[in-house]
């Protein structure tokens, strides 16, 4: 427990109120994870994959549901820091969270995490449909049971965090009304296993020989049995995408090639590379591998360029 007027791991001291007035809005921002909203751009997957990125209200519709998911993942993210500051104090790292550090008050956080907990699926009910409101509902839902007892739980706590990248998936087809493919819903699932688990074998790898583990739960898993779970997750992803692929069959469309079928190429080349990191070890955080390495991005453009070619008939 903080003794009153301590001076906390990271905090650069008592900061006067007004200035922690004026800095609030800001702290609310750093403790929604801004840097996390790259996950958010998965809404356009379902959209894109069925051709409709071809108008402005799409685009305008998209651009909203980006929003309200961006909201219910910063309720979470706020909730969890204003649960954990006490023992984030004691980490080396979290201690400069701004709740932790003092610089947002644990009620501000409680209750701006609250608002947005409501109002994300209230907007979407309200501005898109049900669904995408029972989608946002239930991301809230699982998202603070993970947080405060499924993180705990062996292999429950995988299945959430890739459930979450699948919800994300999902949003944005279901706001627009596209049916969605069961191979694109298998691809999506096991490849955002194939990235939570491999990141997962990335921190046991790296805390080997260590003693202080950054996950509580990081120590029953072994590094045998996330090996196994990335490798079946790549490649179950990369058999639904080639079912997916083949699913409108040979050239259509007036196409000069079967540039749908051929977008196996780049994909199964991408999994292969982000294997690479995965069995190193080095694997951290997905928007992290996949921005920071030169040929993966590359290769990703590729397959856009072909899906795309694919999508326009050309």
């Amino acid at each position: 427990m903080t003794e009153p007027g301590a001076v906390v791991l990271g905090d650069p001291g008592p900061v006067p109120p007004g200035r922690r007035l004026l800095a609030l809005p800001g702290g609310l921002v750093r403790t929604a994870r801004p840097r996390q909203w790259i996950k958010n751009v998965l809404v356009v997957a379902a959209p894109a994959a069925a051709g409709r990125l071809t108008s402005p209200h799409v685009i305008g519709q998209l651009a909203l549901v980006f929003g309200l998911f961006t909201a219910a993942a910063a309720a979470v993210y706020l909730i969890n820091d204003a649960r954990d500051a006490e023992a984030d104090r004691a980490h080396p790292d979290k201690c400069r969270r701004p709740v932790a550090a003092g610089r947002v008050p644990v009620a501000a956080a409680y209750a701006t995490g609250g608002v947005l907990a409501v109002l994300a699926p209230l907007a979407a009910a309200l501005t898109c449909n049900a669904m995408t409101a029972v989608l946002l509902t239930g991301y809230v839902v699982m998202q603070l049971a993970y947080c405060v007892k499924l993180k705990h739980v062996l292999v429950v706590d995988l299945v959430v965090v890739t459930a979450g990248f699948l919800m994300r998936a999902m949003t944005g087809g279901v706001a627009l009304g596209i049916p969605l493919s069961r191979w694109f819903l298998i691809t999506a699932g096991f490849g955002a296993l194939f990235m939570v688990s491999a990141k997962r074998y990335s921190e046991a790898v790296q805390m080997e020989g260590h003693g202080a583990a950054t996950r509580s739960l990081l120590d029953a898993y072994t590094t045998g049995y996330l090996r196994f779970v990335w490798q079946l997750a790549a490649g179950v992803a990369v058999l639904a995408y080639c079912m997916w692929a083949l699913e409108s069959g040979g050239v259509t469309g007036g196409s000069l090639l079967p540039w749908r079928q051929l977008s196996m190429v780049p994909f199964i080349g991408a999994i292969l590379r982000y294997a690479v990191f995965a069995d190193r070890g080095s694997a951290g955080a997905p928007e992290d591998v996949v921005l920071r390495d030169r040929a993966l991005a590359v290769i990703g453009l590729v397959w856009v360029a072909m899906y795309a070619l694919a999508v326009a008939g050309l």
